[in-house]
């Protein structure tokens, strides 16, 4: 009869300092990437919402290309490829920060571009009524109105990429699939050991999802 055996992870301070080391890798990870992710987006979004001559192109087959290629590839691109080819050397969690942010920002660009092209024509003509600059225009009408909008899309594409991070374990980022995958198999408790990963992502999402709705609300939730 199968038998539980919880206990095997939770009474060994090794797994627990593994899990807990695991928790702050994958989160530390996910934040710096989506926040400088987010970033490279608003500027890759801007060239392409304004149609810049060559960038504003460059800016769009950028954003197809991470889109419709697999992260895993990009994490082994700039893992063992980039490497490769022009011989820098940085640890594993360097490249999968760098991958991360790179696959955060084609995502969000697309999303902010999206949100950018369906501002309203009345917001757009009232603020060429106030003879705003195209600059004010932006950054006061635009870009608040497209985070207002696209908040939703932009939160569930951060909580998305978060659950991906699994797959930083396979170049040896030491995440929380990776220490579940050592702690599996040391107990040879493979039920147990993945049922409590589950448990701890599903917490650390809904603590992020929490986390960025707390911020809109005091940023931006006024003005919705």
């Amino acid at each position: 009869m199968f038998e539980l055996r919880f206990f095997e992870i939770y009474r060994s301070e090794e797994y627990l300092l593994l899990l807990l080391e695991g928790v702050g890798v994958s989160t530390f990870l996910t934040i710096g990437a989506g926040a400088m992710g987010f970033l490279l987006a608003f500027i890759l979004a801007a060239l392409n919402y304004w149609r810049v001559p060559i960038l504003g192109l460059l800016a769009a087959c950028y954003i197809d290309f991470i889109r419709n290629t697999p992260l895993i590839v990009q994490l082994f691109f700039f893992a063992f490829g980039l490497p490769g080819l022009i011989g820098y050397v940085w640890p594993f969690w360097c490249h999968a920060l760098l991958a991360l942010t790179i696959n955060f920002s084609g995502y969000f660009a697309e999303i902010l571009r999206s949100g950018y092209a369906n501002t309203a024509n009345g917001q757009l003509e009232a603020a060429i009524s106030l003879n705003l600059s195209k600059p004010a225009t932006f950054f006061k009408v635009i870009l608040p109105q497209t985070i207002i909008k696209m908040f939703p899309s932009l939160s569930s594409q951060f909580i998305f990429i978060f659950l991906t991070t699994g797959v930083l374990s396979e170049i040896g980022v030491t995440d929380l699939t990776h220490a579940g995958i050592f702690i599996d198999s040391r107990t040879f408790r493979s039920f147990e050991v993945f049922i409590t990963l589950s448990v701890i992502y599903i917490i650390l999402a809904l603590s992020l999802k929490a986390s960025l709705e707390i911020i809109f609300k005091k940023t931006l939730g006024k003005r919705s």
